[in-house]
């Protein structure tokens, strides 16, 4: 591993025209976008290891990734006066990307790092417009929604949610891990005219788990559940009593700590 340097990526990129994060053969991926471009870069292949996979249409404004490069390669080609360039790398391959994808930083880290699994806390937000037009700048990353909703009864909710708790009312019924115990350490809903924006901080998310989570708190903002009902949604380890999974255009991973 001597002849490797392990970096990590800070990544935003727009969902909207991709499959998700994960490469799917046939399929347009952030990944994929990312590896061929890598690979074309350095001549051999290069495997972009994700801090999690994002679904199809989601979005990411400094989402984190780690890949193992040449290292005599990125010394000859991308350094100045003897040190590591990494603007010049981010340069190269910025060039060679879609104009939706982005690498912000690149970090020399440790050669043990890995951008999954080294994961402490990861932020999502969600976008709702309540009522008017739906603007087309906004409309990428913005969910309609043609009725106002209680902001006081959904921050009401969002409490009984804060902590460590068995989500599988608030995952797909797809979802394939058997651990649903997750841990959300802070949520906040805040609203500047009729655009309200959740955010939702926590060590790790299951599938779908922050669609249904803001699903769940509309239908308390509509006035379908009562903030008091969060609490039974959660013990009841059922996804048919949680609210529906809201589309994926409205949410934007928004960092990653560790």
């Amino acid at each position: 591993m001597q002849d490797k340097i392990n970096v990590l990526l800070t990544i935003s990129y727009l969902g909207t025209n991709y499959a998700g994060w994960q490469v799917q053969k046939n399929k347009k991926t952030i990944q994929g976008e990312l590896e061929r471009v890598f690979s074309k870069i350095f001549n051999e292949k290069i495997e972009i290891i994700g801090s999690g996979r994002t679904d199809a249409g989601v979005h990411a404004k400094s989402a984190k990734a780690n890949a193992l490069l040449p290292l005599c390669f990125v010394k000859k080609h991308f350094s100045n006066n003897g040190k590591l360039d990494f603007s010049k790398l981010i340069n190269s391959i910025n060039q060679l990307l879609p104009d939706d994808i982005k690498i912000l930083k690149i970090k020399k880290v440790g050669l043990n790092f890995n951008a999954r699994f080294g994961a402490k806390q990861k932020t999502y937000s969600y976008k709702i417009k309540c009522g008017g037009i739906l603007l087309p700048f906004d409309s990428f990353n913005t969910v309609f929604i043609n009725q106002k909703l209680d902001i006081e009864k959904m921050q009401q909710a969002s409490k009984y949610l804060i902590g460590e708790h068995d989500f599988t009312s608030f995952c797909s019924a797809k979802t394939e891990i058997e651990n649903k115990v997750r841990t959300i350490f802070d949520i906040t809903i805040k609203q500047n005219k009729n655009i309200i924006t959740f955010e939702i901080t926590g060590n790790g998310f299951l599938y779908n788990m922050v669609r249904i989570i803001v699903g769940t708190l509309v239908d308390v903002g509509s006035g379908k559940l009562k903030p008091e009902e969060i609490k039974n949604i959660l013990n009841s380890k059922n996804r048919e009593k949680a609210g529906k999974t809201l589309p994926a255009k409205g949410l934007t991973l928004k960092n990653v700590k560790y």
